[in-house]
């Protein structure tokens, strides 16, 4: 009975519905970021500052001096490395003059304020990353070799699935990380005058919807995660 029951659900498993979910936040996210930035990227700002230009200013304004700027090859590549101390800005953002542009390198040195003021979020995320790194790279060979082994009750499948846990809480820590850097570069691009206007609402709109690629993220995770659960959590093999 067992068999033929396990043979049916691997023709027809209905979890992967909760894959598909994921597959579609994720690409619909992305089309989103992609397709605002495209529209925000041919906005010249009205300071004609660069993206490099800006994020510098707005470092210097909270007496950030340490933190260098630099250019780095690909699109919207942008990120911040606490451990060199350093915003990288990809070549779309780096030299453009564009509200898009300036958005993402003032998200980018939001994260370098965060870093600079020792915010928890942050901390909590970098102290996550070497776990988190092994967990990935051990929680599927450790599901399919506990069932190998074991069966789909095996001990060896729930450690990869609690292993699979750990990256999806790391994606929820990631997401207070993301929308504060966004909060502080937004309010400190309109306090400082680096856009003006309605260019601040343009840089909303810009950030809003690199959010979405984090939350799409998160969503792909948890539902991943109830997946495993509910095709090897409950089973127990007699």
């Amino acid at each position: 009975m067992y068999g033929y029951g396990y043979g049916y659900y691997s023709m027809f498993d209905p979890t992967m519905i909760l894959v598909l979910i994921g597959v579609f936040l994720s690409l619909g996210a992305s089309a989103k970021v992609k397709s605002t930035y495209a529209r925000f990227s041919r906005v010249r700002s009205m300071t004609g500052m660069t993206g490099a230009e800006a994020a510098r200013q707005l470092l210097n304004s909270q007496g950030i001096y340490d933190v260098q700027i630099r250019q780095v090859a690909g699109s919207l590549t942008d990120h911040y490395d606490p451990r060199t101390k350093t915003v990288n800005l990809s070549e779309s953002v780096y030299g453009s003059t564009s509200v898009a542009a300036i958005g993402v390198a003032a998200h980018e040195c939001g994260h370098a304020m965060q870093d600079a003021s020792e915010y928890v979020p942050l901390r909590l995320r970098g102290s996550m990353v070497p776990v988190v790194n092994i967990g990935a790279q051990l929680s599927w060979p450790m599901i399919l070799i506990g069932v190998l082994v074991g069966g789909m009750g095996s001990p060896i499948v729930s450690l990869g699935i609690l292993l699979f846990s750990l990256s999806v809480l790391f994606q929820l820590v990631t997401l207070p990380v993301e929308f504060n850097a966004s909060a502080r570069a937004v309010r400190l691009l309109d306090s400082t005058g680096i856009l003006r206007g309605e260019e601040v609402g343009y840089t909303k709109q810009v950030l809003g919807a690199a959010a979405l690629t984090y939350v799409a993220a998160a969503a792909g995770s948890i539902l991943q995660l109830l997946r495993l659960i509910i095709l090897f959590g409950g089973r127990r093999d007699d």
